[in-house]
């Protein structure tokens, strides 16, 4: 399995390398040079797999297993689910007026991105102790992907992660959990700035080569594949938990409801979609509307500014990510991509060509989501089922609610819930609903924090570079000191 630029312009690469790359050389994100095709005998076996088993196998067709063998995967992923709250790692609520909530917040830091980053973290140790190499990884963060990599990296002796995460405009918990992390390897940076503004510095980085290379530098954002990868398994998972029969032919379809910010997991549905999974996709936003306004009107622009919302993980104006659907959905036409996403850097605002937006309105349909709808969600939800939504999980009920209220047929329908309430009070409380924090997470208030500010009128992009060549250089000190 190869893995090509999304614009052509960078030579293919093995997953090892996709794995320890952010961006391409030439700009773009690493796509599988070809998709897999699934029989319906295979869908059917995999039908009655557990989630970890099911990440093994979706692994198992996009890493070779001359990079890693079977057994090595298999241990790896076992490992990287072991901390999981729930023994089936995922938990499908069935609830009343036919909401199914998929619980993808069972890990370390009550997040989905856990999932991801602890597969992702074990892959990248498994290749690093094979190589006897050290990386500096970079993550920008809306909220939760910040401390779900430090989560799965902390205390890596070959590994050393800098984040930065937008003072202010993340929860207090998840800041938290992001600060109170006191190991050697975490170095994290308080930025004055909102999540797009963040993550300039670290694109303007990763866009000097010879210094990436240098510097062993690598990206655990969902640029990343491996986070898009282990992210297709919650489609698959979706669809055999609410299909009502896979004896039917065609099979039948069910309808997945990804809220999202940066487009990770919608990217991972239409990688599924295309593999030969029946889901119908509906992609839920906040405000920051980028992508339902590219669905709904090809409309691919950036608004005056990010508004925060309720929903604030999804507070995201460039949704990366849409690079790789528009990719995919363009039949693997990199110089199409390429010239539309380099407009898009240049003016930061772009319309789809006609054929492009089409395929992609009959691909995905898309909702925006308001605060004021996301404290409704919330408390009809619990008025209905005593079940507590976190706001990001509420965009996506929200649509459910809407399909309900309309009284129209629709296929079995499943709602993403990307992290546990716990983590959002202020969002339970701004819809009137108590929550039991869980001890854990109360914790948090009583630990000593780290972090380093970068405030507005610094060089954010020389101070990220500053800390990369002093990691660099304690690395070098400590590998020459090293027993032989």
């Amino acid at each position: 399995m190869w893995y090509v630029s999304t614009r052509g312009m960078a030579p293919r690469i093995d997953f090892e390398g996709a794995l320890f790359s952010g961006y391409a050389p030439d700009g773009g994100l690493y796509m599988p040079e070809e998709l897999p095709q699934l029989s319906r005998e295979t869908l059917r076996e995999w039908s009655m797999l557990s989630y970890p088993s099911l990440v093994k196998e979706l692994c198992s067709l996009f890493i070779g297993p001359e990079l890693i063998p079977r057994d090595d995967l298999n241990d790896l992923i076992d490992r990287a689910f072991s901390r999981f709250r729930h023994r089936e790692v995922v938990h499908l609520s069935r609830l009343r007026n036919g909401l199914n909530v998929l619980e993808l917040w069972h890990g370390v830091t009550y997040a989905f991105k856990d999932m991801s980053l602890c597969c992702a973290a074990q892959f990248l140790q498994y290749f690093l102790q094979k190589r006897k190499r050290h990386v500096t990884v970079v993550v920008g963060t809306s909220g939760d992907t910040g401390s779900a990599a430090i989560e799965s990296v902390h205390g890596a002796k070959n590994v050393d992660i800098i984040v930065l995460l937008p003072k202010g405009h993340c929860t207090k918990i998840q800041e938290l959990q992001m600060t109170t992390v006191l190991r050697d390897n975490v170095h994290v940076f308080g930025v004055e700035g909102n999540s797009d503004e963040l993550d300039e510095p670290i694109k303007t980085v990763f866009a000097d080569v010879a210094f990436v290379k240098k510097h062993n530098l690598m990206s655990l954002n969902s640029i990343n594949w491996s986070r898009v990868l282990v992210q297709i398994a919650h489609h698959f998972f979706a669809y055999f938990r609410c299909a009502p029969s896979l004896d039917t032919h065609p099979l039948p379809p069910v309808e997945v409801v990804v809220p999202t910010g940066a487009a990770g997991n919608l990217a991972a549905g239409c990688i599924a979609q295309k593999m030969g999974l029946p889901i119908h996709l509906v992609v839920a936003v906040n405000s920051n509307d980028i992508i339902h306004r590219t669905i709904q009107w090809g409309d691919f622009s950036l608004s005056k500014a990010v508004k925060p919302t309720l929903a604030s993980a999804m507070d995201i104006q460039v949704p990366y990510n849409m690079e790789r659907i528009f990719w995919l959905l363009s039949g693997s036409d990199s110089q199409v991509i390429r010239a539309l996403m380099e407009q898009f850097e240049r003016t930061k605002s772009v319309g789809l060509p006609k054929e492009l937006h089409s395929k992609l309105a009959e691909a995905v349909t898309s909702q925006s989501v308001s605060d004021e709808a996301i404290t409704q969600t919330m408390g009809r939800c619990w008025q209905e089922n005593e079940y507590l939504l976190c706001p990001h999980s509420a965009v996506a009920v929200s649509c459910h609610y809407q399909q309900v209220d309309r009284q129209q047929p629709s296929p079995p329908r499943c709602c993403l819930a990307p992290a546990s309430a716990a983590k959002f009070p202020e969002a339970v409380r701004a819809a009137r609903l108590t929550l039991d924090t869980p001890a854990e997470i109360l914790a948090l208030e009583h630990k000593e924090t780290r972090c380093t500010p970068m405030r507005k009128g610094d060089d954010w992009t020389r101070m990220l570079r500053d800390t990369i060549e002093d990691l660099s250089q304690q690395w070098q000190g400590r590998f020459q000191n090293l027993p032989a």
